[in-house]
């Protein structure tokens, strides 16, 4: 997908996004868990409306909060005044000049699939302090009948998590089309490619598959 359209779908979706729980923001618990015990300076690819990073504030001295979509990176600077640690930018990550052995920890969620990942696994591998930690989560493409299966069981699920923390059984028809226009765009990886690709940059990472169409890859940054 082109970077320009890429920015004007999450430019719209900014506008929609009510602070409330979704599939990502199910799993920030266990990301969390993921973070080095001393974490000075975080960076987060993909901030969006600033969520995770607003978590992340409580457990990190500095966060640096990437997005490239401008609407993303306002709405997250207006609900993030209280938060004096978190710097917003928006950034284009595929231009961005990665800073070598600087994070402790480095986070991006359901954007990978937006960006090529070899490139940006390299980019943030580099950025690293040596005993850093990688934390991603992204989607995957099912492959084959035991990942059919798992999507099955989690439609029931979702819908029960989402009334249990919203009210509601679906997202609004306003939300739903917009996601819906942009997803026309979207193209995820089987997780098979996920982990051949890993394997080859971030030696022992831990990639493992979560019901609600997500992945999580780990990484520790040994000397």
């Amino acid at each position: 997908m082109e970077t320009k359209t890429i920015q004007s779908d999450f430019d719209k979706l900014a506008l929609l996004d009510a602070d409330g729980w979704d599939h990502n923001r199910h799993y920030h618990a266990f990301l969390l868990k993921q973070l080095p015990p001393i974490c000075h300076e975080a960076l987060e690819i993909g901030c969006g409306t600033g969520v995770f990073s607003r978590c992340l504030s409580r457990r990190a001295g500095h966060i640096l909060a990437l997005d490239l979509s401008p609407e993303m990176i306002r709405i997250a600077e207006e609900r993030s005044l209280q938060y004096t640690n978190i710097d917003y930018q928006v950034a284009d990550v595929l231009k961005w000049d990665f800073p070598e052995g600087y994070f402790d920890c480095i986070v991006s969620i359901a954007t990978l699939h937006h960006l090529p990942l070899e490139y940006v696994l390299q980019k943030m591998k580099t950025a690293l302090k040596t005993n850093g930690v990688l934390i991603l989560l992204d989607l995957f493409k099912a492959e084959g009948i035991s990942d059919l299966a798992r999507g099955m069981v989690a439609v029931p699920v979702s819908a029960i998590l989402r009334l249990k923390n919203t009210g509601r059984l679906q997202e609004t028809e306003q939300v739903r089309a917009a996601w819906a226009e942009h997803g026309v765009h979207d193209t995820y990886l089987p997780i098979s490619e996920a982990r051949r690709i890993c394997n080859g940059i971030l030696p022992e990472a831990s990639v493992k598959k979560h019901l609600l169409w997500r992945y999580s890859l780990v990484w520790h940054k040994q000397a």
